[in-house]
């Protein structure tokens, strides 16, 4: 009963979930508000060193020659899923609070995921080579494009201004420089010490979710969202996935992928960083209710864990089968 579970929900979701439940009814105020913020910068700065550090260029360099397939994860990345959130602007204020509407850009502008994508095209027997580069190759360069790419599309909306944008990408790439620099020295340190490190990003990335449903709370943020908007945010959320899913699917269908490298693409270019999301909120949003601009995130990401599971698993069982891409069982 213990593995189905943790199949359909995500462990690291339920301690988010927790920090969050935590936030709301001891959130840290005055001087304990400063330490914590203060201690959450000091983690971001971490969490991107360590990125930094972990990074193999050679990783990179090794896909260089599925370049078209590294094309199409990049533009369903930071293309496709932008124009969707600008898009969801109709949705404001129906179904979207402003808040929640700057939440869903900032979460169409992240970078894919790392290990999930490269875990689920594993699974479905695909080109997980071409799934680590792509994947990669998208961190990267989400470390300049996410916010640049917020920027440009909530500077007109007041969500951003586009004015401290350098200024953000460089509090980000400088750590994540300085890990590139330092890994030759490090880089088998870091190895070695993978399992303990990862649960010091984890417990970094808890501690930027405590501080940012903190100020959240303090602010009034579950007074601003009633049960009927967080369902309509789950939907957003639903379609916004499906769209993805379906136009990375037939999309690499149609430019000729073998089905090896569709199945690479549709993980990579259909997911979003939670690890990086968080911290970069954070740091992007420093001014405003961060709590509610990464609650989409939060929902978007298990939303994805839960369909690409089955996707993955469908894939799978069917791995002499010519499919675009199958949608998740509603079950």
């Amino acid at each position: 009963m213990l593995k189905r579970l943790t199949r359909i929900v995500d462990p690291y979701i339920v301690a988010i979930l927790l920090t969050v439940a935590i936030a709301s009814l001891l959130p840290a105020r005055g001087a304990a508000a400063g330490a914590v913020d203060g201690t959450a910068e000091t983690a971001v700065a971490l969490l991107f060193f360590l990125y930094g550090a972990r990074l193999s260029p050679q990783a990179v360099l090794e896909g260089i020659r599925h370049w078209r397939l590294h094309i199409v994860v990049l533009v369903s990345t930071f293309v496709l899923f932008p124009l969707l959130g600008l898009a969801a602007h109709a949705l404001v204020p129906a179904v979207l609070t402003p808040e929640l509407y700057i939440g869903l850009v900032f979460l169409c502008a992240l970078p894919s995921t790392v290990q999930s994508s490269i875990a689920f095209t594993s699974i479905a027997r695909g080109n997980v080579a071409a799934a680590i580069c792509g994947a990669s190759l998208s961190n990267l360069l989400g470390i300049v494009l996410t916010p640049l790419i917020v920027g440009l599309l909530l500077a007109t909306s007041g969500g951003l201004s586009a004015e401290p944008i350098l200024d953000i990408a460089v509090q980000l790439l400088l750590p994540f420089v300085a890990g590139q620099l330092l890994r030759r020295w490090i880089g088998d340190w870091i190895a070695r010490h993978r399992r303990v490190l990862g649960l010091a990003d984890k417990g970094a990335i808890l501690l930027v979710v405590y501080s940012a449903f903190s100020q959240g709370v303090q602010a009034g943020i579950w007074q601003q969202l009633p049960v009927p908007r967080l369902l309509g945010l789950v939907a957003v959320n639903v379609v916004l996935l499906g769209v993805v899913l379906l136009a990375t699917g037939y999309g690499s269908r149609w430019l000729g992928f073998p089905r090896e490298d569709r199945i690479a693409i549709v993980f990579c270019g259909s997911k979003k960083s939670l690890a990086s999301g968080v911290p970069m909120a954070a740091v992007l949003f420093a001014d405003q209710s961060v709590g509610l601009i990464v609650l989409p995130l939060m929902l978007f990401h298990q939303i994805q864990l839960m369909a690409c599971a089955a996707l993955a698993r469908r894939y799978a069982a069917a791995p002499a089968r010519s499919v675009a891409v199958a949608p998740a069982p509603a079950s």
